[in-house]
């Protein structure tokens, strides 16, 4: 599935309904209220936002549209729950990887292993490496990266890896460690594709749109 970039609240709100479906499935699906407190939540959220209950529901609004959030039925309270995994045809390891970064920021592969732990337990750092590896390599018909490594920095021992889901990562103003100048390169080239699988993407929905207008007009095109 190729998303269009997703501002930073839309990524809140589906990282916090993945987070909360293991972390308090006795309350989950979400209500409006617990969801937007999830999404203002001061730990383990980076950065800490301070969103309003309509911004939220616009959010959730935009995701129903992208097929990433849909209503729980059977309850007098209207309640959400993601639907991230059907969508974009992942596993739930790296459903679990992707909500870490997108709550919480950068990390480096054994941030990842300790802050993804209630989502789900990996056997060790190599198999987070494994599914990282897999989500930057995505191919562009299954909608292109949706991780990246990011160049390690001065005094850093590890690299941290981010997410994509809102976009490529700009990643010009870090401060790159010495020997890894080769690695931005390849960083921006994995950046460009993905910039490359969105411009795709809308291309072809501009198409989809031309032909319609086409057959609604009753023109035939030369």
């Amino acid at each position: 599935m190729q998303l269009r970039p997703l501002s930073l609240l839309e990524a809140r709100v589906l990282g916090v309904l993945i987070e909360k479906a293991h972390t308090v499935p006795d309350s989950y699906p979400l209500s409006l209220n617990s969801l937007t407190l999830g999404c203002n939540q001061k730990t383990a959220r980076e950065p800490v936002l301070n969103a309003l209950e309509a911004e939220v529901q616009d959010a959730v609004l935009a995701l129903k549209a992208l097929n990433l959030v849909f209503e729980a039925s059977g309850s007098r309270v209207t309640r959400y729950e993601h639907n991230a995994g059907r969508a974009l045809a992942l596993p739930s390891q790296s459903i679990a990887l992707l909500a870490t970064l997108v709550l919480r920021g950068p990390q480096t592969v054994s941030e990842l292993r300790t802050a993804s732990e209630r989502l789900h337990k990996f056997a060790d750092l190599s198999s987070v490496e494994g599914f990282l590896d897999e989500l930057a390599a995505r191919a562009n018909e299954k909608g292109g990266a949706l991780v990246v490594k990011l160049p390690r920095a001065p005094g850093a021992r590890e690299p941290r890896w981010a997410h994509l889901l809102s976009g490529a990562v700009d990643i010009s103003s870090m401060p790159v460690a010495a020997d890894s100048a080769d690695f931005v390169a390849a960083s921006e080239l994995v950046a460009l594709k993905a910039q490359q699988g969105a411009m795709q993407a809308e291309l072809t929905e501009l198409r989809g749109l031309v032909e319609r207008l086409y057959a609604e007009l009753g023109v035939t095109r030369t």
